[in-house]
């Protein structure tokens, strides 16, 4: 560790120290939080509509205050969004987080109140560094600089009281001077509005930088790798950035890219550190360099509760919090936090790999999985199966979908997956044969289902031309950020329009 890193990294240590204490005590720490956020907005209008001065225990903030989604309290941020206070939460909100659904182009525009900055997301990117200093004792952080790639929309304003971007742009334009000094590129080209001019600008403007560090989903952050490397005449990205040693990464699973990315970068010295951040919150980390499971983080001005999958689907599903979850089931992921959200369903599912301390991983959203035959299979188990296909046939998949074929004559169906190929297999049919392999022993109810194909078939693979996902994105104004390829649909909507481009 050179003497800057070792310096600086003393603001860190204490907090590395901490986290795992707090961790230990993750449902007190809840309960806390939950205390505090009651309290704090026990004034707002929707305090007072649910008299949140008189809550005393979870169980009667449970039965007072409805779950709610984006639509449920919309009316409440659109009054929030045209200057009125004391809202939803009791400070008067300026900034506002545009997102917007995988495949609904109707816009979001979620509170990013002062708290939910400064004690949540900021407060999770000091953690996760604090982590990773603490499990790299031979890093070079502060001598070199940082790529962050971020959403593709610059701030605006919604009006004369309000500013809106993505979550990341609000982020950098709020950082402090200190921390712009640390990354590249410039304010100016990562809040570049187009994304394919934005990326031409990152790779003339940081190709020859130290760059030491990575942020940003992975699949995005692959396509300004390889501009990098071709500007360059490169390859792999060592030859580039030989300092490179990390790359903080989230949004999506990084187990189809893992392969690819250690193919690009063979420094023995590179780490990666998982993350799982939203325009609602910063959630969890990953802590153990050698667990791909994520802390979750309890004291952020956040209090979690969890819906079982299996009642996801029910008219008035009951929720549990964390002290109540159960290792290796899944659950859909409910939050209240200091942004000015409820009770708010995230859409986000995950799984308990550890309850002491709790560790999960992501398997999906609640609208991107396919039980159309009764197999439930989840994001996870489609990213893992991809992986281990790829792994046993030497292809590698640049991006994926999968949606459910009904065969109505026969009373049957199957699974027809839409497959980009960064290098295809030698065989379409083997490669199909060990997915499906794959799928039967990662998911039991996927396996019984194809047992003598009694209602479910082999697998389709249909291989997608080059760019195909890329023109998708590009014609529906979801290039770049925190913009995410699903990976499973319940109905054929976005697979339909990836066959229509594929066969232009």
């Amino acid at each position: 560790m050179d003497i800057l890193t070792k310096t600086i990294s003393l603001v860190f240590e204490r907090r590395s120290i901490e986290i795992p204490h707090i961790a230990a005590e993750a449902p007190l720490v809840q309960r806390k939080q939950l205390t505090k956020l009651l309290s704090a907005a026990a004034g707002t209008e929707y305090g007072r509509k649910f008299d949140f001065s008189s809550i005393r225990s979870y169980e009667q903030f449970a039965e007072r205050v409805p779950l709610s989604s984006y639509d449920d309290l919309k009316p409440y941020i659109s009054r929030m969004i045209n200057g009125e206070s004391n809202i939803l939460w009791p400070s008067l909100v300026k900034w506002f987080a545009k997102s917007s659904g995988t495949t609904n182009d109707k816009s979001k525009f979620l509170p990013v109140t002062k708290e939910i900055l400064h004690h949540c997301h900021y407060q999770g990117g000091f953690d996760c560094l604090a982590m990773y200093l603490r499990n790299t004792t031979d890093s070079h952080f502060f001598s070199k600089k940082s790529l962050i790639l971020g959403g593709s929309h610059s701030p605006s304003p919604l009006n004369n009281e309000a500013h809106q971007g993505d979550l990341s742009a609000v982020m950098i334009e709020n950082l402090p001077s200190l921390a712009n000094m640390l990354r590249v590129p410039s304010r100016k080209i990562v809040l570049m509005d187009e994304w394919e001019s934005k990326i031409k600008a990152i790779v003339e403007g940081t190709c020859h930088r130290d760059i030491v560090s990575l942020s940003g989903v992975p699949s995005w952050m692959l396509v300004l790798i390889k501009a990098v490397m071709k500007h360059c005449g490169a390859t792999t990205l060592d030859e580039v950035w030989p300092n490179l040693e990390v790359f903080f990464h989230g949004g999506i699973s990084f187990e189809p890219y893992r392969d690819t990315y250690k193919e690009l970068i063979k420094s023995p010295r590179m780490h990666y550190m998982e993350t799982y951040n939203a325009s609602e919150g910063f959630f969890a980390l990953q802590d153990d360099p050698f667990n791909h499971s994520m802390l979750i983080m309890p004291d952020y001005g956040i209090f979690y509760e969890f819906i079982p999958f299996a009642e996801e689907g029910s008219e008035q599903p009951v929720a549990v919090p964390l002290s109540e979850v159960k290792k290796d089931s899944n659950y859909a992921v409910v939050i209240t936090t200091c942004g000015g959200l409820w009770r708010y369903r995230l859409g986000d599912t995950i799984r308990f790999t550890s309850v002491n301390p709790y560790k999960f991983v992501i398997t999906g959203r609640t609208k991107n999985y396919i039980n159309a035959f009764g197999e439930e299979l989840m994001v996870d188990n489609a990213d893992k199966a991809i992986a281990e296909t790829c792994r046993i046939t030497g292809a590698t998949v640049k991006e994926f979908t999968a949606a459910p074929l009904f065969l109505l004559g026969d009373a049957k169906g199957r699974h027809q997956w839409f497959i980009e190929f960064e290098k295809q297999p030698e065989s379409i049919k083997i490669f199909s044969s060990v997915l499906d392999e794959s799928l039967k022993e990662l998911n039991s109810d996927y396996e019984a289902k194809r047992y003598k194909e009694i209602s479910l078939q082999p697998p389709e693979i249909i291989v997608a031309r080059e760019g195909s996902f890329y023109e998708w994105m590009r014609r529906n104004d979801k290039l770049g950020g925190q913009h995410k390829v699903p990976r499973l649909f319940n109905d054929r909507s976005f697979i339909e329009a990836l066959i229509r481009i594929n066969e232009e």
